[in-house]
């Protein structure tokens, strides 16, 4: 079987920042305050609920609203979340290589079952997806290794042979710690970071750098 190649979702297959944004700014219309731009709370897309309600509200765990809040957002998120969502531009072409090559993938990310599958569906890709592995399947989310080890397992690979493709800190970090091989994603919503300091194997600026990233990694290694 060839090497695995596990993705992040938010800010790595997808761009879910418009409909995450607009989640954000409700939560401020509730409280009488004016929507922040778009391109203030972008950056913040792949925080999850966190970043972005600390970012719209500056509102955090240690306050006693802070779980009131995040359940709202999550809620209006849920209702919204399709509603501009799509791959980014070279993606689709991304996956139709893997797919032409035989190379299996799947997704790794931190959003939650109940708000990852319907978007898996609605682009399309639970029947080309080999794994879907979310914040919740395992008891650790990312930066953890678990849920990227749990991924490896259920296809029967392993961690050395396998690569993951996040455009967070917490997905390099949880690559590494699982063994595998890193890309970064600088193309996605990593603009208040550094990818360079993240100690990843490699960083594509745009997805279409990405399968020459892939492809040279699974040429490197070992036959099974």
């Amino acid at each position: 079987m060839h090497a695995l190649v596990l993705f992040d979702f938010d800010g790595t297959l997808a761009d879910t920042a418009f409909d995450l944004a607009e989640a954000a700014n409700r939560q401020r219309t509730r409280e009488g305050l004016p929507p922040l731009p778009y391109e203030a709370l972008r950056p913040y897309a792949s925080h999850g609920a966190r970043g972005l309600l600390k970012a719209a509200l500056d509102l955090d765990k240690t306050d006693e609203r802070y779980e009131l809040v995040r359940q709202q957002f999550l809620r209006d998120y849920a209702e919204i979340m399709n509603d501009h969502t799509q791959l980014f531009p070279g993606i689709p072409e991304l996956l139709a290589q893997l797919d032409n090559q035989e190379y299996p993938w799947g997704i790794v990310t931190n959003k939650s079952e109940l708000l990852a599958w319907p978007m898996v569906r609605h682009l399309n890709l639970q029947g080309r997806c080999r794994v879907v592995v979310c914040g919740d399947t395992t008891p650790n989310p990312k930066p953890h290794p678990d849920p990227l080890l749990h991924a490896a397992h259920q296809l029967g690979q392993l961690p050395a042979r396998s690569l993951y493709v996040g455009d967070d800190q917490r997905d390099i970090q949880a690559g590494k710690a699982a063994g595998m091989a890193t890309v970064a994603a600088g193309y996605g919503y990593c603009s208040l970071d550094d990818p360079h300091t993240w100690g990843a194997d490699a960083i594509a600026q745009s997805p279409t750098e990405l399968w020459p990233l892939i492809s040279t990694w699974a040429k490197a290694l070992t036959p099974p």
